[in-house]
C-alpha cells in the first residue's frame, strides 16, 4: 500500500482552477519533489494534502486514511513548514521548541535529538529575533520533526536563502532520508533542489500534472536538464514568476 495517495483532486478559487484533477501516490521512506513556476498549483496542492485546504472533488488517503474521517489521528503523524513560518521573536530557539513539544508531550531527549539533526546547537540560547534566514528555516525544520513525523511537508524551504544556508538545508535532508523513517513532499522551483533531494518528480503546471517520474525517466531522450525539459513541455522557464496559487 501506498503511504500516500492523491485521486483526482480539482480545487478552484473563483474563475481560477488552480489544481485540475491530480493523481499520484507514493510509498513510505521517498523523497517526492513537486516542481514548477510559482501558479502552478504546487501550494494549494498541498495545502490539501496537509488537511488545511478541502478539495472540491477527489480524495487524499494518508495510510489509507482520509483527512474527513481521521483528521486527529493524522495530524499526530505528519510534520509540515509552511512558506513563511512566523516564531515569537523574543523566545529563544530552545524555548521555542519546548513549546512545540509540549503539544505532543515530548520532553528533553527528542528535543536534544532536533537540534542536533538541524545543527542549532549553537543557536539554541539564541533569540529567534536574532537568527539569520537560513536558521530560522533550521528551527522551522526542527519544529516539523518533533512529533517524528511519518510524512514531512516542506513548501519551498529554501526559497530566499542564499547558496551557502540552502546547501545546509540540503544536508539536512539528506540525511534525514538516510534514516528510511520519513516520507518527504518536497515543493521547490529549484530544478538542482529537486534533482539533489528526490526519489521522484512531478513537474506541475497550470494545475496540471506535466511529467511525472525518477529524474533519468524524464530527462531520458528529451532533455539535458529539467529547465529544458520544461521549456520544452511549456515554452517557459521554471523560475518564471507569475501569479502564486
Amino acid at each position: 500500500m501506498h503511504q500516500l495517495e492523491v485521486k483526482n483532486i480539482v480545487k478552484s478559487f473563483k474563475d481560477v482552477q488552480a489544481v485540475r484533477d491530480v493523481s499520484f501516490s507514493i510509498p513510505q521512506g521517498k523523497f517526492l519533489a513537486l516542481l514548477g513556476p510559482n501558479g502552478a498549483g504546487k501550494t494549494t496542492l498541498v495545502e490539501m494534502m496537509e488537511g488545511l485546504r478541502k478539495p472540491d472533488s477527489g480524495e487524499i488517503l494518508i495510510n489509507g486514511k482520509s483527512w474527513l474521517k481521521h483528521e486527529k489521528e493524522l495530524r499526530k503523524i505528519i510534520g509540515l513548514s509552511l512558506q513563511e513560518t512566523r516564531f515569537t521573536e523574543k523566545l529563544t530557539v530552545r524555548e521555542t521548541l519546548r513549546l512545540f513539544a509540549s503539544f505532543f508531550g515530548l520532553g528533553n531527549e527528542r528535543m536534544d535529538e532536533v537540534i542536533d539533526l538541524t545543527d542549532l546547537g549553537d543557536k539554541q540560547k539564541a533569540m529567534v529575533g536574532t537568527l539569520s534566514g537560513g536558521q530560522r528555516q533550521r528551527l522551522a525544520l526542527a519544529v516539523a520533526l518533533l512529533n517524528s513525523p511519518e510524512i514531512l511537508f516542506l513548501d519551498e524551504p529554501t526559497t530566499g536563502l542564499d547558496p551557502h544556508a540552502r546547501l545546509d538545508l540540503w544536508n539536512i535532508l539528506n540525511a534525514l532520508k538516510q534514516q528510511g523513517n520519513t516520507t518527504l513532499i518536497l515543493t521547490t522551483h529549484y530544478m538542482e533542489e529537486a534533482e539533489t533531494l528526490c526519489d521522484e518528480i512531478i513537474i506541475l503546471d497550470n494545475g496540471k500534472i506535466l511529467r511525472q517520474g525518477v529524474l533519468k525517466e524524464l530527462l531520458d531522450g528529451h532533455a539535458k536538464n529539467l529547465d529544458e525539459l520544461f521549456i520544452q513541455l511549456t515554452g517557459r522557464h521554471l523560475h518564471e514568476e507569475t501569479l502564486d496559487k
